[in-house]
Parts: structure tokens; sequence; C-alpha cells
């Protein structure tokens, strides 16, 4: 076993170019390497035997967590019958449509059609283009500008890699690119003005967007995309009133609303969708992770009623639509994103996300209570974020050549416990599958309080 584990090693170090990733340091054997083996539950196995509680669900994806065999069996049975066929010109598979319709069944009573991809990244490539048809059907070809907000997390292609708002997915790379604007994140506990309550916060958050939309000339701007909490700029919920003054300024000027749910789709806030918890109407909803618990890949573009009829409009005045990729609705995904939700609602996971979230969150921050560098514990539903500050009456910030946040996630592994260090800030995140029990959340409490003294004192 031992022989294998270092063959796989040395493969890995010799041949895989891994995402997100020190190269340099991976090649040469510097940084730390671990080969998956397996996993049940909230729990993942590696090829050393080390069993660790994963606490961020993968990348906030495997939902209903690892080893449910209801998706295995619809997968391969699936494989068995129809591995691949296309989804142009009207093809379809009892898979795919079967999926759109219970999609559109659990999003917002307004929403219309599902376009399916394959990641989150791609489905917000389909949303720009969209967008930009959308405009040029109306005639209004110079409204194409897209803002999206600084800490955001929308991919890491080129345009998308331009709507993320995060200098680790911009610097060296080229990016951002026109025509995409960012405006101001709304993160309350790095507000400048601390003498602010959340509902100032909002309306600051809103009138920065409203100066941008003038300077830039209204008759410009296409559209306005924000998940409905940040989730990789630091796992941060929306301040009180901010989607609705948001939505206000958008409205007034013809804006449209893209709600970035591949994080928060289906269950993770403890509502199947994060813009029903926070009151967005929004024109375009972005899907992926949740949809098949990542037990394959797939993604989704959902279309508001609104935009179907003038996309409608555009295949009558100029053919069928020019966008497609080869593995749009792809029906082995698909028949794993049908099982998968039915998981969701045979488990009653939505609502543990909600109730096991609320206690989860309510445990941490009763553990950390009073730390001195503890600036913040935050979240809602099965999502949380600790962030750590040098002093927290003055909210100084660590040094971050220190790298305080990463240590402490390498604490709380050696604990037995996956949390994330999330980029841009010491923050270590937590999006445990929506399946945690009551149990396997005091788990992970337990020892994120050990990991926090271990690092900090």
């Amino acid at each position: 076993m031992l022989d294998r584990e270092n063959e796989l090693n040395a493969w890995d170090r010799d041949h895989f170019f891994h995402p997100s990733t020190h190269m340099g340091g991976h090649a040469r054997g510097e940084t730390p390497r671990r080969v998956i083996a397996g996993g049940e539950g909230c729990y993942i196995t590696d090829t050393a035997g080390k069993r660790s509680l994963d606490a961020f669900a993968g990348l906030y994806c495997v939902n209903i967590g690892y080893g449910r065999t209801e998706v295995a069996d619809a997968i391969a049975a699936q494989a068995r019958e129809l591995a691949y066929y296309h989804a142009y010109v009207g093809h379809g598979t009892e898979a795919s449509i079967t999926l759109a319709r219970m999609i559109i069944e659990r999003a917002p009573a307004h929403m219309s059609r599902v376009y399916f991809g394959l990641s989150g990244s791609d489905a917000n490539e389909t949303n720009i283009k969209l967008i930009w048809y959308y405009n040029n059907i109306l005639g209004r070809p110079e409204k194409k500008k897209i803002i999206s907000r600084w800490r955001g997390y929308h991919g890491s292609g080129v345009m998308t890699g331009s709507l993320t708002g995060l200098a680790l997915f911009h610097a060296h790379f080229d990016l951002p690119r026109a025509p995409i604007l960012h405006t101001e994140a709304p993160y309350y506990f790095r507000r400048e003005d601390r003498t602010q309550t959340e509902e100032q916060f909002s309306a600051h958050c809103a009138a920065k967007l409203e100066e941008m939309i003038l300077a830039e000339g209204p008759d410009t701007i296409a559209a306005f995309i924000g998940e409905p909490i940040l989730g990789t700029g630091g796992i941060v919920p929306p301040p009180k009133g901010y989607w609705a003054a948001i939505q206000a300024v958008l409205k007034k000027y013809d804006i449209l609303l893209v709600a970035d749910e591949v994080v928060t789709g289906f269950g993770r806030l403890g509502s199947m969708f994060g813009s029903t918890h926070y009151g967005m109407e929004p024109d375009l909803i972005t899907i992926a992770k949740g949809l098949t618990s990542a037990y394959a890949p797939l993604s989704g573009s959902i279309v508001s009623d609104r935009m179907w009829q003038v996309l409608v409009q555009g295949s009558d005045d100029f053919g069928p639509i020019g966008h497609g990729w080869t593995y749009s609705a792809h029906p082995i995904c698909a028949a794993a994103g049908v099982a998968n939700l039915k998981l969701i609602d045979d488990l009653n996971l939505v609502q543990n996300a909600g109730e096991t979230g609320a206690y989860f969150r309510a445990s941490l921050a009763d553990a950390l209570a009073g730390h001195t560098h503890v600036g913040e514990v935050r979240g809602d539903g099965l999502m949380a974020a600790v962030e750590f500050v040098e002093d927290r009456d003055d909210r100084r910030f660590f040094d971050p050549a220190r790298k305080i946040g990463p240590a402490v996630a390498a604490a709380l592994l050696d604990r037995g416990v996956i949390g994330r260090a999330m980029p841009q800030g010491d923050i270590l995140g937590f999006a445990p599958p929506l399946c945690l029990t009551r149990a396997e959340s005091d788990v992970v409490v337990d020892a994120a309080a050990s990991a926090i003294k271990a690092v900090l004192g």
C-alpha cells in the first residue's frame, strides 16, 4: 500500500497540473499533497488511511454528502442506456428534460427555462453572452457593461475571471477585461465608516453603485451580478436591506440582475435558493455545485420569463441562437442531477441546512466568544466564517505575510477537520455537507477552537 502511495505521489508531482496550487512548490515536493481514496457522509479518507471530516464539502459542493449509492446507480444506469447525445437543434434525453422541469419547479416563480453547461464558469460565460444578445435584440448595442463587486467570485475564465473581484484571479492574467466593472463589496465588517449601521452601509453601497452607473452612463450598463452571500470573498452575508437597496437602483435604470447561486442554490442557506432567501428577483440565476452535489459536472443558467420572451424574439428575427457546448445537458450528468435533487427532498436537507446551520454558527460563536484575535464569526445557513484580527478593538488586521488563516486551517486539518483558508484575508471558512448532524457540528467546533488556540493562543 505504501509503495502504491509513493508511486501516485511521484506521478502527481511529475505529471499533474493542479488548479490554484503553488506549481513550483508542488513539483519540488515542498508543499503538502494528498490523494483522496473514498468518502462517506461528511467524511473523506486518503490513501494513507487518514479520515477527515470535510467541513467544506469539497468546494461547497457535496451537498448530499459522500457515498450516496442512489446517485452512483443513476449514473451507471444512464451510462448503460445512453452515455451521450447532444442537445443541439431540439434534441433531448429523458434525464435532461426531467431535470430542467425539476429545477424550474424549485426556482423562483418568475423563472422560465434552463440552459445546461458543465461548470459555474461556463454558465456565467453563457450569461454574459445572453445579456449582450438580449440588448442587441432590443436595439441597444451600447448597453453592454456588466457591474460585478470586489471580492465576488464568478469563475476563472477570461470573462468570468474578469467578473471575479479577487486579486489572485486577476494578477498576471491581464484581467479584468472590459466591459466589466467592479463596485464596492457589501462587507460590513470591513466598512470604512465604523459608525454606520447595517442599513446605512447598505444605502452607502447602493449609492456607490448608482454613482458608477451615472458616471458610466445608464444606457451603457447592461447587468449587475452578485452572489446572494459572498462566498470565496470571505463568506459574507449581505447587510440588512442590501438587496432591496441594490434592486431599487437596478430597476431605476433598467439593468438586469444576475444571481450567482453556484454555491447557494439547492439548499445551502436553508432555502432552496438564495434569491428567495434574500428577496432577490433575478433575470438570470447561475447554478452548478449543488445541482449534482458534484457527483458529475453540471451547471445551468436559469432564464427568467421576461428575458426568455426577448430571446424568443431574437430567434424569430435572426434565426437559431449561435451558442452551444458539446456537453450541454449531458445525459449522465443530468441523471446525477435528477437523483441528487430527489435525495435533497427525501432527506429533508434544506431544512437540516437551516436548523443545523443555525446550531453550528451559534456553537462556533459561543466557543470563540471573547477571543482576542477573533474579529467576527458570521454566516448563514450551513456557511460560516471566522475572521482573525491582530487587535479586535481597533479592528487591526494581521500582516498577510504571516499567513494566519492558512496556519489555522493546517492546525484544523491536524485535528481531523477540513476548513478553508479564504483568500484576501485571514479567514477560516466552513461549508459542510447539508447532511451534517449536530454531533458532527460539535466535532468541527471543538477542532476549530483547539486549532485557533494552538496558533493564536
